[in-house]
């Protein structure tokens, strides 16, 4: 009797569903069209003087691999980037953003399915005797219940389908927004670490002028004490060489700066973590750029514009699904009995099935203004996702076009740094021959610690630069490794 009354009911309902079932509401997604040109204007430029730090991708070297800081071949680098993705506590908490957007599109998938619960109870009750409809009388008596409650909402219009396909997307967005956050902290670990080493190499260049600049103090006093040079002169030479002294110590404020902020990068105290000096080396690796085209799938920001549109277009389906019917399938049954004896009885059992409809009979606009923000939204996330894309190419441009330009600085101040360098040898002769006066000298020699200062700060540029030309051409990331679909809503705790 149970059975053919159920399937009296269910029947017509499962036919309309398998008709319906089909209408999704949701228009048919397709990644907005972006500007692609098709090629990047910096790469087609000539290479300055001889070199460049870029070359156009081969079929054979197409893409920066993921432990892009190798190209580098600095192994004190290199041991820092790998510690980088276990400790940093941005990546940390980009990964349990993550995690959390997975859970919910869970949540959102799981109510596509049939909903089984049950609440086993006791009690004891007394029935009122002021009643019409007395159960049990005034007597106590005892109430044993083992229901079970099935619930099932038939999604005719994928409300729930395109509530989990947004949920689905946000997901995948969130992961590249992780693949995003795991790139800048690789950038800026490399920056830092370049800016430690260019601090080195500037205090070798202060110590080394600090050495010249003594002896030429020395032969100053020397010359005084013959009386050959004034006391003005020696008070000259001491001035700078106290100046220098004072740089090179003021170099050590920037550099614990740097330090301190690769240890928070790692994920530890600053005074528990230090950078012994090393050399540095000043001459950027050459960086494989592809075609523009190809950056689409290979920047973790523009995959993550990118699902946050297919979300917003998802969206606007379960907006519209709201203009119509719901239907939700409905049934309970189980045992109930006054004796926990006869709980399990056949004649203690009890059953209800049903459906339920709900739907709005006037809502005054409401629902259009539900459907008119959807719409809005999704075309905030296209304006978003084309103006992301726009960003990314001309951060390649802006990279690609410093790295050109520096590269000719760099020969330039080299060769300015040679020049002042001559200058100096030329005015210590003089001076030593009492030809001129040491003012000279000391006009050539600031020249040649700014030019070598200069050079130097060229030099960082160019590795600053290259880093983030490689951050701008995804840093070895490809759409690839985005999570597909099964994997968002597998088992979330992973």
């Amino acid at each position: 009797m149970l059975a053919r009354d159920a399937a009296r009911i269910l029947l017509p309902v499962v036919a309309t569903a398998l008709l319906l079932g089909g209408c999704n509401l949701a228009p048919k997604y397709s990644r907005p069209s972006t500007p692609e040109p098709a090629a990047f204007k910096e790469s087609a430029a000539p290479a300055p003087l001889g070199s460049t730090a870029w070359k156009v991708a081969t079929p054979s070297d197409d893409k920066i691999h993921a432990k892009w800081w190798e190209i580098y071949r600095d192994p004190a680098l290199s041991a820092l980037e790998e510690r980088v993705m276990d400790s940093n506590q941005t990546i940390a908490g980009a990964a349990a953003s993550f995690r959390v957007a997975r859970a919910l599109a869970l949540s959102a998938t799981s109510a596509i399915y049939p909903s089984v619960s049950t609440s086993p109870s006791f009690s004891r009750q007394r029935g009122s005797t002021t009643t019409a409809n007395k159960v049990g009388g005034a007597n106590p008596y005892n109430l044993f219940e083992l229901p079970v409650d099935v619930s099932y909402t038939l999604d005719l219009w994928h409300r729930l389908g395109n509530t989990a396909a947004a949920a689905e997307y946000s997901a995948q967005s969130s992961a590249a927004d992780l693949a995003t956050a795991v790139l800048g902290i690789q950038a800026e670990l490399a920056q830092d670490y370049f800016e430690v080493r260019a601090l080195d190499e500037e205090r070798n260049i202060l110590n080394e002028t600090v050495a010249s600049y003594r002896q030429d103090l020395d032969l100053t006093v020397s010359l005084y004490q013959t009386g050959i040079d004034s006391e003005e002169d020696v008070a000259t030479a001491r001035t700078q060489l106290d100046t220098v002294i004072a740089q090179a110590t003021d170099v050590g404020v920037a550099r614990a700066q740097y330090e301190h902020a690769i240890a928070v990068l790692l994920g530890q105290a600053p005074s528990s973590f230090s950078i012994s000096a090393a050399p540095f080396i000043g001459s950027p690796p050459v960086v494989p750029i592809s075609v523009p085209s190809e950056l689409l799938e290979r920047r973790p920001d523009i995959a993550s514009a990118e699902r946050q549109v297919a979300a917003a277009n998802a969206q606007i389906g379960v907006a519209r699904s709201a203009y119509f019917p719901n239907i939700t399938l409905s049934a309970a049954g189980g045992f109930e009995s006054a004796a926990s004896g006869q709980l399990l009885n056949w004649p203690s059992r009890f059953w209800s099935f049903g459906p339920q409809v709900s739907a709005i009979l006037f809502e005054n606009g409401a629902l259009r203004a539900v459907n008119e923000q959807a719409r809005a939204a999704y075309d905030q996330t296209v304006a978003s996702y084309r103006q992301t894309v726009l960003a990314a190419f001309q951060a390649v441009e802006d990279n690609v076009s410093t790295l050109r330009i520096l590269a000719e600085e760099s020969v330039q101040e080299r060769n300015a740094v040679e020049s002042a360098r001559h200058y100096l040898d030329l005015a210590m002769t003089r001076y030593k021959a009492g030809i001129d006066s040491y003012l000279n000298v000391e006009t050539a020699q600031t020249t040649v610690l700014t030019n070598r200062e200069t050079a130097l700060q060229i030099e960082l540029r160019e590795m600053n630069a290259s880093v983030s030309l490689v951050m701008a051409l995804g840093g070895g990331w490809d759409t690839s490794l985005l999570p597909g679909p099964k994997k968002v809503v597998g088992n979330s705790g992973n």
